[in-house]
């Protein structure tokens, strides 16, 4: 059986990796020149960290991780106006939570994909026909399924559903991210998250190594057109926000460094049409302040490739991935509508006040498992579960 993945992405590995475990022939291809570099710092748990633990991968995943020790907000004048010990959190989910970059974890994936597993970039899907598919490599190559992992503007989901849809879903926010190299900032933010304290818009700085610091940034805004020139609505968005955000921002890399886009989500009303599947992102981006979209999109290509191994058809295996899959990331995806999205960006005086009071009750005794919850959700089935 022979697979076509779109996407080298997180989810685009991860279904390459697992299809290739259970006998796929699976070459994945990517618009990218390269690798993308571009990219922030997530929490990484939940049901993705169980499907790596399930792949073997949890020793590769720790190390690729970075660590932090600290979580802290800071207002305008660099004060920390609320701090907690990260091991609050990773004694809250019973140590199965990770920090890492991003673009760490893809790399971690795609230095571990099988080597039989094919990898072209600078090669997207031009057409998909009844059993093949038309690369823009001028290639025509067979496939029993088309995997589209091509993140929130997915072509493959434009290609099989049509272009124009209403399938995306602003939330009404802007995020972006880049890092620089900045010695003494590195030592003034290294092993922590420090989080300005400011309402409809937030910087963060992460020390990731070498004298580098990751930054990301979200503001709320209803323009749904992407800046021609992200640095500039960067630098404009986030001045005044203190010493530290003034610093990062001076140091703002040129538009092609940046990672700049919409926070939205993803509301298809089907996920698979004859042997072409979506995963991850293109499927159900759950966005940035839902903070599982990297676990759902390994997760889902896991449960993708089980569900498949484990039915007598393509046609099967499809049904039973939407069928099992689409409630677990329509309830993150409602979480972080109905409440995250207050809690991550507060948009008054009183949300925020009310989010620090929560951090702060966290240092209590036994609160913490208690108000882990909202940033943290479990859910009640296991990935485990849903394969069975």
């Amino acid at each position: 059986m022979k697979a076509i993945v779109c996407g080298a992405g997180i989810a685009g590995l991860s279904a390459a990796h697992r299809l290739h475990h259970h006998g796929w022939q699976v070459v994945v291809v990517d618009s990218a020149p390269g690798p993308r570099e571009q990219g922030y710092m997530i929490d990484f748990f939940g049901p993705g960290f169980q499907a790596l633990g399930a792949m073997g991968l949890l020793p590769r995943l720790r190390e690729a991780a970075s660590p932090v020790d600290e979580f802290r907000y800071i207002d305008s004048r660099g004060r920390t106006t609320v701090g907690l010990h990260y091991d609050r959190f990773t004694q809250a989910l019973d140590g199965e939570i990770v920090s890492i970059m991003r673009p760490a974890l893809e790399r971690m994936l795609r230095e571990t994909l099988p080597g039989a597993v094919e990898l072209r970039y600078g090669t997207t899907i031009e057409g998909i026909g009844d059993e093949t598919v038309d690369l823009s490599d001028g290639t025509v190559a067979a496939a029993d399924l088309v995997v589209g992992a091509d993140g929130i503007h997915s072509a493959v989901r434009s290609l099989v559903f049509g272009p124009g849809r209403d399938d995306v879903r602003p939330l009404g926010m802007h995020t972006g991210a880049y890092v620089f190299r900045d010695a003494e900032m590195y030592q003034e933010v290294r092993r922590q998250f420090v989080l300005t304290e400011s309402l409809n818009r937030q910087m963060g700085f992460y020390g990731v190594g070498d004298d580098q610091v990751a930054v990301f940034a979200v503001h709320r805004t209803p323009d749904l057109d992407l800046p021609a020139d992200p640095r500039e609505v960067l630098r404009h968005e986030y001045a005044g926000l203190g010493r530290l955000a003034d610093r990062a921002l001076a140091h703002c890399p040129p538009p092609g460094e940046i990672y700049y886009d919409l926070v939205a989500q993803i509301d298809t009303p089907r996920w698979h049409s004859g042997r072409v599947v979506l995963v991850g992102d293109a499927a159900h981006a759950v966005s940035l302040v839902a903070g599982q979209g990297a676990s759902l999109g390994v997760a889902g290509a896991y449960v993708l490739a089980e569900r498949l191994h484990r039915a007598g058809t393509v046609a099967d295996g499809l049904a039973d991935y939407e069928r099992l899959w689409r409630p677990m990331a329509g309830g993150v995806q409602a979480n972080a509508r109905d409440r995250a999205a207050d809690w991550f960006v507060p948009a008054t005086t009183a949300k925020l006040l009310l989010r620090r009071w929560g951090f702060r009750a966290m240092r209590l005794p036994g609160l913490d498992k208690i108000l882990v919850g909202p940033l943290f959700p479990k859910e009640h089935r296991t990935v485990a579960d849903l394969v069975a």
